[in-house]
């Protein structure tokens, strides 16, 4: 168990870039519900006092912002996915930068923002992705696991190692390497549940490769359970404790909706119309575990499929 944790203790100051986001806005809510005071990094002109401006692509930062925040969430980050399900030329050269350089940037300009405070948070959390382990088949991932091949790996690598400039005595840095979010407002979940609406739902390759999952309301309480510790830091697998095959999800998926699992998406053609993004995010196969989430106590709330998918249709 992880020592520490906040409950009705103290409220704490936490600053979040991303935060109108699928991931930021529910996030956001749940901290303020919890009591904690929340400002947000905005790329406009502010509207109130909890909005902060920054431009990570030039590292500027509102003057100060930095000073007397405990915990800051960089959530900062171009989709991954969107270009691909959008039927654009899957990742071009400038796509691929995008994706790069916008996590890069704000890492930067958070990590030199934090090192020149002068009393900088306790605690960042970086946002990560599960890509860091590549394609390892059925491999059993822990946060202990090394670095995996191909873009997405390099990308979260070069994107922890620019928040680390950021760790000192005084800042404790954890790298929440979030699996896909199965929830509403998830372009991949829209595209899957539409795909199944019409009668299109199965297997995409043949299905056996592992996609690592986590339910959007998991992953919101996982990243407030994480800055409500005095301890935490390290690596953070956010992903469901009951790893699924591809299959096993489109399948859940299509039971829950009641309607046909037939058709799916065959390899060749995710290939010859994706290329090396279809290859990265549909057909790479990774059975990551959240070893340490569940040592330090966390206790998941969507365990399941069946409660991911029930609560990704019935729930408002």
């Amino acid at each position: 168990m992880l020592k520490g944790y906040r409950e009705d203790s103290a409220r704490l100051r936490v600053l979040i870039s991303g935060s109108s986001g699928l991931i930021g806005t529910p996030l956001k809510k749940l901290l303020q519900d919890q009591g904690h005071a929340v400002h947000t990094l905005v790329r406009r002109s502010p509207r109130d006092a909890s909005e902060h401006f920054w431009n990570p692509s030039s590292g500027e930062i509102e003057a100060g912002i930095l000073n007397h925040t405990d915990v800051v969430i960089n959530l900062a980050a171009a989709s991954i996915s969107r270009w691909l399900f959008l039927g654009r030329t899957p990742w071009a050269a400038g796509q691929k930068r995008n994706i790069l350089t916008s996590r890069l940037d704000a890492a930067k300009t958070l990590a030199t923002a934090i090192t020149r405070a002068t009393t900088p948070p306790s605690l960042l959390i970086q946002a990560s992705a599960v890509g860091f382990y590549g394609d390892r088949a059925s491999e059993e991932l822990t946060e202990r696991s090394s670095r995996g091949e191909g873009f997405l790996a390099d990308v979260q690598v070069q994107a922890e190692t620019a928040a680390s400039e950021a760790e000192s005595d005084v800042t404790r840095i954890c790298y929440a390497r979030s699996a896909a979010v199965m929830g509403k407002g998830a372009l991949s979940t829209s595209l899957l549940k539409l795909q199944t609406a019409v009668g299109l739902g199965g297997p995409i390759g043949d299905g056996s490769q592992w996609w690592p999952w986590i339910s959007l309301h998991d992953e919101v309480r996982a990243l407030a359970y994480l800055a409500n510790h005095e301890t935490t830091f390290g690596v953070f697998n956010l992903v469901s404790p009951t790893p699924a095959s591809a299959l096993d999800q489109t399948k859940a998926l299509a039971r829950g909706m009641r309607r046909p699992h037939r058709l799916g998406f065959p390899r060749f053609a995710i290939v010859a119309l994706m290329g090396e993004a279809g290859k990265e995010i549909l057909l790479t196969s990774q059975r990551v575990i959240p070893e340490r989430l569940l040592t330090s106590g966390f206790k998941f709330e969507d365990e399941t499929l069946e409660a991911a998918v029930s609560r990704l249709l019935h729930s408002d």
